[in-house]
């Protein structure tokens, strides 16, 4: 009898060849994905230097001038405060604003009449006692000569000792009062002449050639001499001279000194510079909400008479500067490349561009003015192109894009 042998195998599990399958295709991926980084690696590499884009300047020569800033006012170099010794009613005015006067020449005049009266008065008092020195005088004539009388008469016993001595007494008080009727006369010649001195009070006069630039009284107004003695004009001597009062502050006071070039503008004149000089700092110290500034006077010709008083002036005071010197933009000085180390500290060094790449440059700077600083020496010339900024492209520093799956 024949026998059938069957051969069986074991059953292939249907989901083994889609896993292992699943896995190669993840192992593919990943090694596309580590390629794609490595090939943006080097792209990255190789593209950076290409796509920065640099700012660059030429240096060139020029002038380098360092200033203190500083805001003034336009004021006449000497204003002289006319005001009145005495009191009384303005019954007259002879000056406005803006008028031209001369020394001596009377402005206003304060009513004369309560003051004529005193000198009328001490006149009188000084002719009484005149007339009381010669009443005196008479008296003391006769005194001498009734005294020479009763000596002699005394000598001869016609009349007592004691009546000479009386004579004599008569004499020496005449004398007495005649030397006090002198110095009565000296006293009412000083009142007479201070009386007179008030009365010439009375015309309120200018004491010096100039223009009237306030007037601060009227016709009829009352003047009150008392405490203090009231303005009643300005007068400024010269107009076509005139200075610029400025406040420096404490921390720019320093290098200010006078003879100090300066330059100023005013709003009237809008583009107009006007040129002066430091006259004087003067060395009291203003104090307002804790900060320190120090008046800085600044002389400026006006002949074409365009200041006037009060206006407002901003003003530069030239402290240091150079001319025709080697200069570079500050922003030059503070650039450095992305990545580049930086300088040794208070060294100075400054990026060219050169064949296209930035190249370090240590330089010796001098005298700074917040826009350009001197270039003392280093390797560089007139035409170098110094960088200022860099700028780089977009697509440099966005991600590298991954493709889809």
């Amino acid at each position: 009898m024949d026998q059938q042998i069957t051969t069986s195998k074991p059953p292939i599990a249907a989901a083994s060849v889609p896993a292992r399958t699943d896995r190669r295709w993840q192992m593919g991926v990943g090694l596309l994905l580590v390629l794609l980084v490595v090939a943006g690696a080097v792209w990255w590499a190789t593209r950076s230097d290409t796509s920065v884009r640099y700012t660059t300047v030429p240096l060139a020569r020029g002038a380098v001038t360092r200033t203190v800033t500083a805001t003034g006012t336009v004021n006449p170099v000497l204003t002289i405060i006319v005001g009145s010794y005495v009191s009384g009613v303005i019954r007259e005015l002879f000056c406005d604003y803006n008028t031209q006067v001369k020394q001596g020449q009377v402005c206003a005049k304060i009513d004369p009449r309560p003051y004529q009266s005193v000198v009328d008065q001490d006149k009188a008092n000084l002719d009484v006692a005149k007339a009381q020195l010669e009443k005196d005088k008479a008296n003391v004539v006769y005194a001498q000569v009734n005294y020479e009388r009763n000596r002699q008469l005394a000598l001869k016993n016609y009349v007592s000792r004691d009546v000479a001595d009386i004579a004599k007494s008569q004499l020496d008080q005449g004398t007495a009062q005649v030397e006090l009727d002198a110095a009565s006369i000296v006293l009412r010649q000083a009142e007479l002449d201070a009386a007179t001195i008030n009365l010439g009070y009375t015309d309120i006069a200018s004491p010096v050639d100039g223009t009237v630039v306030s007037r601060a009284v009227t016709m009829g107004q009352t003047v009150a001499a008392t405490l203090q003695t009231p303005t009643l004009f300005l007068i400024a001597t010269d107009l076509t001279k005139m200075e610029v009062d400025t406040n420096v502050s404490e921390s720019d006071i320093g290098p200010v000194k006078p003879t100090n070039p300066s330059t100023f503008t005013v709003d009237a004149w809008p583009g107009r510079v006007f040129q002066g000089a430091v006259v004087q700092v003067r060395q009291s110290p203003q104090t307002v909400q804790n900060v320190v500034t120090y008046d800085v006077v600044v002389a400026v010709d006006n002949t074409d008479l365009a200041l006037k008083p009060g206006m407002t002036a901003s003003t530069q005071i030239v402290t240091d500067q150079r001319a025709d010197v080697l200069r570079v933009p500050d922003q030059a000085l503070r650039y450095t490349p992305a990545g580049a180390a930086p300088g040794a500290p208070g060294a100075a060094r400054i990026w060219l561009l050169r064949d296209g790449k930035p190249i370090a440059v240590p330089v010796v700077a001098g005298l700074d003015d917040d826009s350009f600083t001197e270039i003392v020496s280093g390797d560089v010339k007139p035409g170098d192109q110094a960088i200022t900024a860099e700028q780089r492209d977009a697509a440099a520093h966005g991600a590298l894009p991954l493709p889809r799956l």
